[in-house]
């Protein structure tokens, strides 16, 4: 087995000895009340980090089936949707809502960039009528974060239409209060900053949501979010769920009440802020602007000349260092560090010497 590096990945990220620790949990009956009692508690602390008293959900499934579930039960043949789409996962959104028989109008802008709130209202005035906008806010594959969850919104709701936030890569180390904000459906994962392992996807539902979903049931099975509320309101899941998976979840939002939601989010800024400026300190350029750029992914172009898949595995292999390349048009000229759940002082500060070191061999 490969030592354990440290993972500064945009996701799986480091995981506590004390959260890997509790996927050794008994296998239980997850019709018994056992596992009731455990997955109740479960949602309710879930409620506590989307900053609700309305519904959540928790799949056995990766953020994209997260992502998948909002499509799928909000959109039917016909609907149209309002997607900015300014890297690969907005991209993909768009993609999804094409999927399921929907019409994707793109508000688009240069990857590295946002499209602009005006773009946005232009866009939806033009339309006058849509049924959701669908907005990643952390685009994981550029480092770059929309500052607008709250006046998109209310935008979306000024024109009857659902607001939906994928925030996968960034709910934890933001504040996204879902109920004060307006938000239908904002979806998160388990690997991120909620710093649980990969396989869970956490959704808040509105009651909105809920009400439409009476009246039009959504064809699909696994992600079928009202057969999830109904079971759910007896401490169940509607199919069998992923336990060592929920143990673990358990535990790392038990970590995150007990450091405090607001301190893990001031945490998340500092670590950033750190991260930047010690990658500045270096000579790399972040692909985003000040104004728009990630305090969970930090994303910075590699100087000239230096090959990104060497440059990676020499950073892995040989100081234990585990970052991510880029995606699409930035691949090969990108990397791209998580800054996100157990982020710290120390974490940092190895990253950042592990990189000098070697992108000072890269140079000679």
């Amino acid at each position: 087995m490969d030592k354990q590096k440290l993972i500064m990945l945009p996701g799986p990220t480091n995981v506590s000895d004390r959260v890997m620790k509790a996927m050794l949990g008994p296998i239980i009956n997850h019709r018994g009340d056992s596992f009731r009692e455990l997955y109740k508690g479960v949602l309710d602390k879930t409620r506590h980090l989307f900053q609700t008293e309305g519904e959540v959900v928790v799949l056995s499934s990766s953020g994209t089936g997260g992502v998948e579930a909002a499509v799928w039960n909000l959109i039917r043949p016909g609907d149209t949707a309002v997607v900015p789409v300014f890297g690969e996962f907005s991209t993909r959104l768009a993609e999804t809502v094409e999927m399921a028989g929907g019409k994707a109008v793109k508000v688009t802008s240069e990857f590295g960039k946002v499209p602009t709130l005006e773009q946005l209202k232009e866009a939806m005035d033009r339309l006058g009528k849509f049924k959701a906008m669908f907005l990643v806010h952390n685009e994981t594959s550029t480092g770059v974060a929309a500052p607008y969850l709250e006046e998109a919104s209310r935008l979306a709701r000024e024109h009857g239409a659902f607001s939906v936030i994928d925030a996968i890569s960034s709910l934890g180390g933001y504040a996204i209060p879902v109920d004060k904000w307006g938000v239908d459906v904002c979806i998160t994962g388990s690997q991120k900053c909620i710093a649980a392992p990969p396989g869970l996807a956490l959704l808040s539902v509105s009651r909105g949501v809920v009400d439409y979903l009476k009246s039009s049931p959504p064809k699909t099975r696994y992600f079928e979010i009202p057969r999830y509320l109904e079971y759910g309101a007896k401490g169940e899941t509607p199919f069998t769920p992923a336990l060592p998976l929920i143990y673990a979840l358990d535990e790392a939002l038990n970590e995150l009440l007990e450091e405090g939601f607001a301190k893990r989010v001031q945490r998340h800024d500092r670590m950033s802020d750190l991260l930047y400026d010690g990658l500045a300190g270096l000579g790399m350029k972040a692909v985003a602007e000040k104004s728009v750029r990630s305090k969970t992914v930090v994303a910075s172009y590699y100087p000239q000349g230096v090959d990104d898949a060497k440059f990676r595995k020499s950073l892995a292999h040989d100081k234990g260092v585990v970052i991510a390349g880029g995606f699409g048009p930035f691949a090969g000229k990108v990397f791209r560090v998580g800054c996100m759940g157990q982020i710290n002082e120390g974490f940092v500060s190895t990253t950042l010497k592990a990189i000098s070191e070697t992108m000072a061999g890269f140079r000679n």
